[in-house]
């Protein structure tokens, strides 16, 4: 396997001393990408790489010099029966050296383990303000990001565990794994499922986080307080309520609720203050409000963002006779 994975090593030794290219990073995920064996390999040459060259212990101690000196002095011992006796003291000195080489072995490896991790540093995804991006994990499972959302998850996603990290929002169809549960976490809340398809909703700026459960069965923890893990079942949602910090079950949750994912957007008595915030992501524009008193304004619409402007959308809000607008380039201010 040595002259098969010749390049990937030289790969692999590149990215831990001068970086990699675009190219030449592209190169490297897509193959460990192939294969738990590839993921695998690739994380053992990095393991060899940082436990033996990259840690401050092997920079201050020479583990080869130390060794090969060992043994000359060993070597050179020569145990007599001499009237003082076999030398203890010697022989201690040598073992603690000995010792002190095998501690400093260990405790490089075990850090080189620490850095291993800390260097296969996290894919991120992003979905920029006015688009959307769709994703497969490693494992298989499907992806769809909101706009102005990100997810992260380490190089060796799949292995030993399936985790993400989410901020904004996020559709999944997560592939079955019954050995290894899938975990989807952002600052306030964590899911936890093995084969299913849901919606993870927490944008920093909004008030709420939404799950809401298409199929299969989740499970969620609170991570902003102590609280007792909730179950979701097919057509129920948990919202998480972030000033109280409680997570709250509801049945019947909005069918509409992954329309977005194929460019619908639906408001159903929606305050207008959360409208705007869809508004601000999906076309990745500034909205501002004249008057305080709009925000509280409820408004109803099924738009198509493939079929309809923004200026469409905005027109339809004008003919409520409650709502009036202006433009200056990137930037409406409704009064």
């Amino acid at each position: 396997m040595e002259e098969k994975n010749a390049h990937i090593d030289e790969l692999v030794s590149k990215l831990l001393t001068e970086g990699l290219g675009k190219e030449e990073r592209e190169e490297l995920d897509n193959w460990m990408r192939q294969s738990d064996e590839h993921r695998k390999y690739v994380m053992q040459c990095q393991e060899v790489w940082f436990s033996a060259l990259e840690e401050e212990e092997t920079r201050r101690y020479d583990a080869g010099k130390a060794y090969a000196a060992f043994c000359e002095r060993i070597a050179g011992l020569q145990f007599k029966e001499e009237k003082q006796g076999f030398p203890w003291k010697m022989v201690c000195r040598y073992a603690a050296a000995v010792a002190a080489l095998v501690l400093v072995a260990f405790f490089s490896y075990r850090s080189g383990e620490t850095n291993l991790k800390q260097s296969l540093t996290a894919i991120e995804v992003e979905a920029p303000l006015g688009s959307q991006s769709r994703l497969r994990l490693p494992d298989g499972t499907l992806v769809v990001l909101n706009a102005g959302s990100r997810i992260a998850y380490p190089q060796d996603f799949g292995v030993d565990s399936r985790k993400v990290e989410l901020e904004g929002e996020g559709y999944f169809e997560v592939e079955h794994n019954a050995e290894i549960p899938f975990y989807v976490s952002s600052v306030n809340l964590q899911v936890k499922v093995l084969g299913t398809k849901f919606n993870f909703c927490d944008y920093p700026e909004d008030e709420k986080a939404v799950v809401s459960l298409l199929e299969g069965k989740v499970a969620l923890d609170n991570l902003m307080r102590k609280e007792a893990e909730m179950t979701l079942l097919p057509d129920e949602r948990i919202v998480l309520d972030k000033r109280a910090g409680q997570m709250k079950k509801e049945s019947g949750h909005d069918k509409q609720v992954t329309g977005w994912v194929q460019g619908r957007l639906s408001f159903d008595e929606t305050p207008l203050n959360e409208v705007v915030k869809v508004l601000e992501r999906s076309y990745g524009v500034r909205i501002y409000f004249a008057s305080e008193a709009l925000k509280s304004y409820r408004f109803y619409g099924n738009f198509s963002r493939t079929e309809q402007s923004l200026e469409d959308i905005l027109e339809t809000l004008e003919k409520t006779g409650k709502v009036r607008y202006t433009v200056s380039d990137r930037e409406i201010t409704l009064y």
